[in-house]
């Protein structure tokens, strides 16, 4: 018994320390654009920042420090996009995330989910999906659906200083009027 106990331990170990997204495949796509962003490089920002100042660049970096990673997937090709929405919607039902906003102007949509953290101020985990983002006839880069994720302990009052930073798309500023 004590034998069985052992092993069923031990094969249960790779799914506590080695946890995959369902969105790491997009990694390996020719039709899709990806940053990562791990907790490693997170920390040397935020080190980075921490003298700065610049009040909105110290605010970056305490947040920083209480994320564990930042994943970005952007593609312009209308197959991988449509397996991204897929992916993220069975993602969003499969992990329980509650919608926190949506937002349309024109041809853009932008949704926000949320896993709840320790308080009503704190998330663990924030996902982003935008589609429509440009005209590819105007664009300069053609990109037009974006999937942000972001897990760790995320101060919700402080997400303001990271999308100011990170400079995404003008097109996204509404999001902080609303």
């Amino acid at each position: 018994m004590k034998k069985a106990i052992i092993v069923f331990g031990l094969l249960l170990i790779p799914t506590f320390g080695f946890s995959q997204s369902i969105f790491d495949r997009f990694e390996d796509s020719d039709r899709i654009g990806s940053v990562t962003i791990s907790k490693g490089m997170l920390l040397i920002f935020a080190e980075a920042m921490a003298d700065n100042e610049d009040e909105e660049s110290r605010e970056f970096a305490e947040m920083a420090k209480s994320i564990d990673g930042i994943k970005v997937f952007v593609s312009e090709d209308e197959g991988a996009a449509a397996d991204m929405m897929a992916t993220m919607k069975r993602y969003v039902k499969s992990s329980r995330l509650e919608e926190l906003m949506k937002v349309k102007d024109g041809d853009t949509n932008v949704r926000f989910y949320i896993k709840n953290g320790k308080d009503e101020n704190h998330v663990e985990e924030l996902l982003m999906f935008v589609t429509g983002l440009e005209d590819k006839k105007e664009a300069k880069y053609g990109i037009e659906t974006v999937l942000l994720t972001m897990s760790g302990d995320i101060d919700l009052t402080k997400v303001g200083s990271l999308t100011n930073k990170m400079k995404l798309h003008k097109g996204l500023k509404k999001v902080e009027r609303n």
